[in-house]
């Protein structure tokens, strides 16, 4: 086939998520997944560093139609992998997906009422919906500063997301550059074998441990079937989560608190807390990052690794100078510095022959665009698990395709508010900083903003409605071409 109801781009957790949402509500609708990678998995396919992980405990980072059934809360990337690709074999989906196909453009007729897609490899393929679940960052590399000297190291410079299968650190200095979720990962990981870990921070994150088992998940396991104990671990996980997030928007300085106590507990040094540990910003202007079991500051503890807060100056032969002046010997540097964030999976979009600038657009719902017909995206939140908003917006755009077809629509399209607001997403990480112009914007008013708060979506979501603010063109109607697009 070369023409589906809907095409799904995108094989990760969000993609395969969608397309069991859409087989089992809509099951006479054609549908197809392109997946640019040759696997699937997504995000936990492509990373492949030491120790790789979630940082959102798995009872709301699975799905909620598919209890996670292993013991970890934070489980590797690995499982996470094999319990997508267990969700599609079992749900029929795997067939359904192309892969190699990464999409490059996405081209909307208003004459034909359908999106025409092209790949990299020379296919075209027609869809009357389109559905991006690619994520929101470059799949071909991360972000890596061009630092000064860089080519007169004489060790090896690897970034996490290309991670090198012959790199063996056992027993060699190294330097991981950044304070993020991939640099926390990382340093406990590697220090097991390593002679010593170095993370280098321009400035201190904040870092909570967690316990990577869940005592109350052990016991509803232990009471009650399967799917009821998931309900309940993911329920409390939610409240908790949520809960925390509101305390440290309204009560930065108590959160702060509690962050930096939890810190000294394991470490049990105060300075050491006050220089690497005390940011200078607010709990959850940018994401926390977690350590199961304390691991990071375990590793602290034993002295297999360190931390220091410094700048860089110029790499040099033997290692990294830094503006301090003191050099950090180093055979392996590993720069975790951050992704390429990169909407809609960097596919071009254009209607009717005009491109679509989506930086210029308004985000409906936080999944579809203004002035684009018959297409969503798919993000998650940023203070709280991924699939948590994802399967929302499945179940939105499933709600959508209902009323269409229930009503003898063709078309819908977002019509474009009269102001916008906020950035799409709200941090202010240096990655999402870099990338800000290149997002949709959120508008001044319902159904335009994207509020982080999953107890009102999930409420909120399924009552929407799907009338307010989109135009509706009939399936017997002359369908004329838009004007909205900039």
């Amino acid at each position: 086939m070369t023409h589906f109801d809907v095409v799904i781009i995108g094989a990760g957790l969000s993609g395969i998520g969608a397309a069991w949402r859409l087989q089992r509500q809509r099951p006479h609708d054609t549908y197809t997944i392109l997946e640019a990678r040759d696997a699937i998995g997504g995000t936990w396919d492509l990373f492949r560093y030491p120790g790789v992980r979630s940082d959102s405990d798995m009872y709301t980072l699975s799905y909620p139609f598919r209890p996670w059934r292993e013991p970890e809360s934070l489980a590797s990337g690995e499982k996470i992998r094999t319990y997508i690709e267990e969700t599609a074999a079992e749900a029929g989906i795997t067939r359904h997906i192309r892969f190699g196909s990464r999409v490059t453009t996405a081209d909307w007729s208003s004459a034909q009422a359908r999106w025409t897609l092209r790949t990299a490899r020379g296919e075209t393929v027609t869809a009357t919906f389109l559905y991006a679940c690619a994520g929101y960052y470059s799949y071909a590399e991360g972000y890596l500063p061009d630092f000064p000297g860089r080519g007169e190291f004489q060790g090896r410079l690897v970034h996490p997301q290309a991670w090198p299968s012959d790199l063996d650190h056992s027993g060699k200095r190294v330097v991981i550059i950044g304070s993020g979720a991939t640099a926390v990962t990382l340093v406990p990981e590697m220090a097991k074998d390593a002679q010593h870990v170095t993370m280098l921070q321009r400035s201190p994150s904040y870092v909570i441990p967690l316990g990577n088992r869940d005592v109350l998940a052990d016991l509803a396991r232990r009471i009650l079937p399967p799917k009821a104990a998931n309900r309940v671990a993911r329920a409390k996980n939610i409240l908790v989560t949520q809960l925390f997030y509101q305390l440290a928007r309204k009560r930065p300085k108590q959160v702060r608190w509690i962050l930096q106590g939890l810190a000294g507990r394991f470490l049990r040094n105060p300075g050491y807390v006050q220089e690497h540990f005390k940011p200078r910003y607010d709990p959850w202007d940018q994401r926390l990052c977690v350590v199961p079991d304390g691991d990071l500051f375990r590793a602290i503890t034993s002295g297999r690794a360190s931390v220091v807060t410094d700048h860089v100056d110029t790499f040099v032969p033997e290692g990294i100078r830094l503006r301090s002046g003191k050099v950090l010997e180093a055979d392996v540097v590993v720069s975790a510095t951050g992704l390429t964030l990169l909407p809609i999976g960097g596919v071009e979009i254009g209607v009717d022959g005009v491109p679509v600038k989506l930086g210029e657009q308004a985000a409906y719902r936080g999944l579809m665009l203004s002035g684009v017909p018959n297409l969503a995206f798919c993000i998650g939140y940023v203070n709280a698990s991924w699939t948590l908003r994802a399967d929302l917006s499945h179940r939105y755009v499933l709600k959508l395709l209902d009323h269409m077809a229930k009503n003898g629509h063709a078309v819908a399209t977002p019509t474009r508010p009269t102001g916008t607001g906020a950035p799409l997403l709200d941090l202010s990480s240096g990655y999402v900083q870099r990338a800000l112009d290149t997002f949709p914007r959120q508008g001044d008013r319902d159904p335009w903003l994207v509020r982080q708060n999953y107890l009102r979506d999930v409420v909120a979501t399924p009552r929407a409605d799907v009338t307010q603010d989109m135009t509706f063109t009939p399936r017997t109607a002359p369908v004329l071409p838009s004007t909205e697009v900039v």
